[in-house]
């Protein structure tokens, strides 16, 4: 009874303890909710968190020699904190707005509202003073902590034009900038290439074509993860959470320089003969590289811009190129030599009701010649005389044929949009007995023109077959994280006696053929010309006006390949000549390419005793004399132009090294850039705000904006390049 005594004053008290407990929770929920509600709103307004994902910087694409084709460049969306400065604690720790602080920067904004307005005018001229003036107003009215202070993306430089220009007028505390940054891709090159480097939405960040397509998993990156809240009253501000990682690099087989040669000498013959279209394949022999490719369009009146992919995905009968493949199926089943006889007669010949016609049959015919003469004129006549003659009984023994040398097998490549082949069958609804001498001289078939030059590629290259390729590796950094080797699609096309003779064919076609455009006077040529009538469709090839492919695939130097490539043109009129037309486009690129890897020895040139002095371009001179450190170059650096951070200048030779000579960079003028590579060129007009359009490749020779020139930001200078 005692024990029960003294437990009971102990629960009456626990009770009582449990219940003050409870009523002070309830007091203090009533307040929050009710007496401090409207402070804890502000509270959550400023403190309010949102998941955001952090962009990755996307990766660069380089070419062969490692010069930058595509690259993404910072670009901002600025914004105005009309109450930055202004917030303050009180005793009880709440951070609010200081009415005192609000009309200090309201003052101070009200005395600076013309320079500012101004001064924004300056950097964008598109807008007045007076717009600025009146938008600076209405944002200092609504309070805003947000507010859009220009309409469209800037640059990295311009926006801190932007951030000096509004701490110069309202000082740090008051500037109040904010920013939403984005990555604009750029192509320093411009639109050189540019449908096979590829395009992307600007809006969305994503690849639509091209490389950028192909390779948009490895250039992406991993984006990170961030929230963005309201902190100390400034809004937008992003706490990263989760580091980004950014995209690798991709190293393409494209070389800057032959594809420069490659477009200009396409692009001249496009506007010479009125074309609808081109397209230009230069390949690496030995690993299938493609150096360069071109693909124009007729937008205008003698204009042409990159903008269908037709060297991989334009279906085409090939023509008279795919004679070559017909005549080695006959010789690697044995039928004939090159010293097999056909005759053409007067140029015409009756197959199954359909008259076949040499391109001379008006002129008589070629009468009585053998097989090198045939590929020589490329005769319709002698080739188709000879496929329907061996295998109009076994037509299936001509197409397997043509499958053991891979002609016509679908390939992966590393671009999109790649066109699949079309080769008949035996059984399609479609083959028919005319089917067999038609296709042997390149009707009936359709094939990208990048199938046709692997093809005379793997003859160049002793009958190997390799997959073109257009990246080598992906980079990060200089570590290689993926590896793209040289992939064979057939080890062996053919024996090599019908390669042995093949090869002096094909070299006869240019030096004694049809082809002699397509030569060169400093070395020798090999290749098959081609000459193909479009079909419009349903009206076969004579409804309206006759169109034309013209074409021309080979190689060179013949005795020992270094470079495969083929031309392809579409006209919609008559005369065509594919020696005369894409043949002498395989003539100009064929000279530049060759011309450009004739290098000198100078151990030829000079004694033990001499003293080499390289040729250094103007640019950043720190750079220069860190490489002439390296090749054992003497180098001296004149006196400073009083800018303690000029490390620009110009470069010139002496007897015994380089002298540097600084100079001092004006903010306000355009700078003098002839004389610099392209890289440093870009790097000083567009730290000042300009943009930059490069026309060729070397040193810079001739600014389009005269050195001295007052800056006006956004301007684009053009540069012309030589070597």
């Amino acid at each position: 009874m005692a024990k029960h005594k003294n437990i009971m004053p102990r629960y009456v008290g626990l009770i009582v303890l449990l219940a003050v407990v409870g009523i002070s929770i309830i007091v203090k929920a009533s307040v929050i909710m009710f007496g401090e509600r409207d402070y804890w709103r502000i509270v959550a307004k400023r403190f309010v968190a949102t998941n955001v994902s952090v962009p990755a910087t996307r990766g660069n694409i380089f070419s062969a020699d490692g010069q930058l084709m595509a690259s993404s460049l910072p670009e901002y969306k600025i914004y105005m904190d009309f109450l930055a400065g202004c917030w303050v604690k009180d005793s009880l720790n709440k951070s609010t707005i200081s009415d005192k602080l609000l009309r200090e920067r309201d003052s101070i904004l009200t005395a600076n509202l013309d320079a500012l307005s101004e001064g924004l005018h300056q950097l964008f001229p598109d807008r007045s003073a007076q717009s600025f003036k009146s938008l600076l107003k209405r944002g200092r009215k609504a309070r805003s902590q947000y507010f859009s202070l220009y309409p469209y993306r800037i640059s990295y430089t311009k926006y801190q034009d932007v951030k000096r220009l509004l701490t110069e007028h309202l000082g740090a505390n008051f500037c109040g900038l904010t920013e939403e940054p984005f990555n604009q891709r750029k192509k320093p090159f411009g639109s050189l290439a540019r449908r096979t480097l590829g395009e992307m939405f600007p809006s969305k960040d994503s690849a639509v074509s091209g490389l950028e397509l192909s390779f948009d998993s490895l250039l992406r990156g991993t984006p990170g993860m961030g929230h963005r809240q309201k902190v100390r009253g400034k809004t937008g501000v992003t706490i990263v959470d989760r580091q980004p990682v950014d995209g690798c690099d991709i190293v393409s087989t494209l070389d800057v320089g032959m594809q420069d040669i490659a477009e200009k000498a396409l692009r001249d013959k496009l506007k010479e003969i009125n074309a609808d279209w081109g397209t230009a394949i230069l390949m690496e022999v030995a690993t299938g590289d493609v150096k360069a490719i071109v693909n124009l369009t007729k937008t205008g009146d003698s204009l042409y811009a990159e903008k269908e992919n037709y060297a991989v995905g334009a279906m085409m009968e090939p023509g008279s190129t795919f004679k070559t493949a017909s005549i080695m199926v006959a010789m690697e089943d044995g039928y004939i030599t090159p010293d097999y006889e056909v005759d053409t007669g007067d140029g015409v010949k009756m197959m199954y009701r359909r008259a076949m016609r040499d391109h001379n049959w008006h002129r008589g015919g070629y009468g009585k010649i053998n097989v090198s003469r045939i590929l020589e004129v490329s005769s319709n006549v002698g080739v188709s005389a000879i496929i329907d003659h061996f295998y109009h009984e076994k037509p299936q023994q001509y197409l397997d044929g043509l499958k053991r040398m891979s002609v016509g097998e679908p390939m992966q490549l590393q671009l999109p949009g790649v066109g699949k082949p079309y080769v008949k069958k035996v059984d399609d609804k479609t083959f028919s007995a005319t089917t067999i001498p038609w296709m042997s001289i390149g009707y009936e078939t359709m094939i990208p023109p990048i199938y046709t030059l692997t093809f005379y590629n793997a003859i160049a290259n002793n009958g190997k077959m390799v997959k073109p390729r257009f990246v080598t590796a992906a980079m990060r950094g200089d570590k290689v994280v993926e590896e793209y080797p040289v992939e064979v699609i057939n080890p062996k096309i053919c024996s090599d006696t019908t390669l042995t003779w093949i090869h002096a064919i094909l070299r006869r076609v240019v030096s004694q053929g049809l082809a002699k455009a397509a030569g060169s006077e400093q070395f020798h040529v090999s290749g098959k010309t081609g000459t193909a009538q479009v079909s419009q469709g349903v009206g076969g090839y004579r409804s309206g006006t006759v169109q034309y492919l013209v074409s021309f695939c080979g190689y060179f130097p013949s005795e020992n390949p270094k470079y495969s490539c083929i031309v392809s043109i579409k006209i919609p009129h008559g005369p065509a000549s594919g020696g005369l037309m894409a043949g002498n486009v395989f003539s100009k690129i064929a000279e530049r390419v060759y011309a450009k890897g004739l290098t000198l020895d100078l151990a030829d040139a000079i004694d033990s005793t001499s003293v080499v002095i390289p040729t250094v371009k103007d640019g950043d001179l720190a750079e220069a004399k860190r490489v002439l450190a390296e090749l054992g170059v003497k180098s001296v650096t004149a006196a400073d132009p009083g800018d303690a951070s000029a490390t620009w200048g110009k470069a010139g030779r002496e007897a015994d090294g380089v002298k540097l000579q600084p100079r001092k960079r004006s903010q306000e003028t355009v700078p003098n850039v002839r004389g610099m590579g392209a890289k440093d060129a870009v790097y000083a007009l567009e730290q000042l705000g300009l943009r930059v359009r490069l026309e060729g490749m070397g040193h810079v020779y001739l600014q389009s904006i005269l050195p001295g020139s007052r800056i006006v930001r956004g301007q684009t200078v053009t540069l012309k390049l030589k070597n």
